[in-house]
């Protein structure tokens, strides 16, 4: 039996458990009762399958008999990309809880095989190696701190522990259907090849995130109402791996396109309301303001700060980001390319 990832973390307390009664988050539940770790459950009901309702009460009863808080959160999703959708509803739901509760880290029950099911996908998608390397040990989603425990465990470890230990839990039939493209990979490529080389891919995953922390530099950015700034980094795939994330958890995925045209600097609109300019040591992101009338002062003064002009909108309504622009921009040099 494998141990949990960042035991030293959860032992200080603070952590909710998202929890669905699947077969991974049940493991994960006990594992923590075995390793007297303090936790509350969140549950989110989607009402998609016909024992939802008693997948959610048996989330709560399993709370009840171990003393432990269960937060609860029902919704109905209609239209298309329900798996996005939903993402985006619970997050909302533990990011609320988080913050009312003051829980300091959100555990998740992703594991081994959904780490390779992600990395073949994005590999299909022509993605890199930090999309690749989407689902880690520890992460953060806006101001969600993420620890995944489970993640050196393969499916199969954690199906045999659950049987070892008399444990019940829910089977979601819709994971057989191959129409969810999860579903479709995981059949038929990541579980016979975890079944095959489980060991080296565990081992692989540790190179290769070791790897990514080489490759990759944090991008920090602060904010002031609607408009966000932060320090390039020093190289190109850091730049554009900073600002994807910095969209995601703000509910927006970037395209390829968009993606390509960020290595090469500059301004770009994205979704038609967001503009984003890079411009030497900073980047600024900031809503889209084509239409406001600026005196022409003001205009010279971004001239010669050399301020993006589909920037400069926002800038002329918005004399606090201005002052931003005004302390920091100087002695500017481009970030290298890799």
């Amino acid at each position: 039996m494998r141990d949990l990832l960042h035991l030293d973390l959860l032992k200080k307390g603070g952590v909710l458990l998202a929890f669905s009664g699947g077969a991974d988050s049940t493991a994960l539940f006990h594992l923590l009762i075995k390793h007297h770790i303090s936790f509350d459950i969140a549950h989110v009901n989607y009402h998609t399958r016909p024992s939802s309702d008693a997948e959610e009460q048996s989330a709560i009863d399993l709370a009840t008999q171990h003393h432990l808080q269960c937060h609860t959160h029902s919704c109905r999703l209609e239209g298309a990309n329900f798996e996005h959708r939903a993402r985006e509803e619970r997050y909302r739901f533990f990011g609320y809880l988080m913050k009312k509760h003051g829980y300091r880290y959100l555990l998740t029950a992703h594991q081994l095989n959904d780490r390779l099911e992600w990395l073949v996908m994005q590999m299909c998608r022509g993605s890199g190696l930090s999309e690749m390397l989407g689902i880690r040990s520890r992460d953060q989603r806006g101001d969600i701190e993420i620890i995944r425990p489970l993640l050196e465990w393969d499916r199969d470890s954690i199906e045999t522990y659950l049987d070892e230990h008399n444990i019940p839990y829910h089977i979601d039939d819709s994971n057989d259907s191959e129409c969810y493209t999860r579903n479709f990979f995981r059949h038929r490529y990541s579980t016979p090849m975890m079944r095959e080389y489980r060991n080296a891919i565990r081992r692989s995953f540790r190179y290769l995130e070791e790897d990514n922390e080489q490759l990759i530099k944090p991008m920090n950015f602060k904010t002031v109402d609607t408009f966000a700034y932060a320090d390039n980094p020093p190289n190109i795939r850091s730049l554009v791996y900073g600002i994807d994330k910095f969209f995601k958890n703000n509910g927006h995925v970037l395209s390829q396109h968009d993606k390509e045209a960020l290595k090469k600097g500059g301004e770009h609109i994205i979704g038609r309301h967001t503009v984003v300019s890079i411009e030497g040591n900073y980047t600024f992101i900031a809503p889209y303001e084509p239409n406001i009338v600026m005196d022409k002062g003001f205009k010279e003064e971004c001239r010669k700060l050399r301020v993006g002009t589909k920037l400069r909108g926002y800038l002329y309504s918005s004399p606090e980001a201005m002052s931003i622009i005004l302390r920091l921009k100087g002695g500017l040099e481009p970030p290298q390319s890799d």
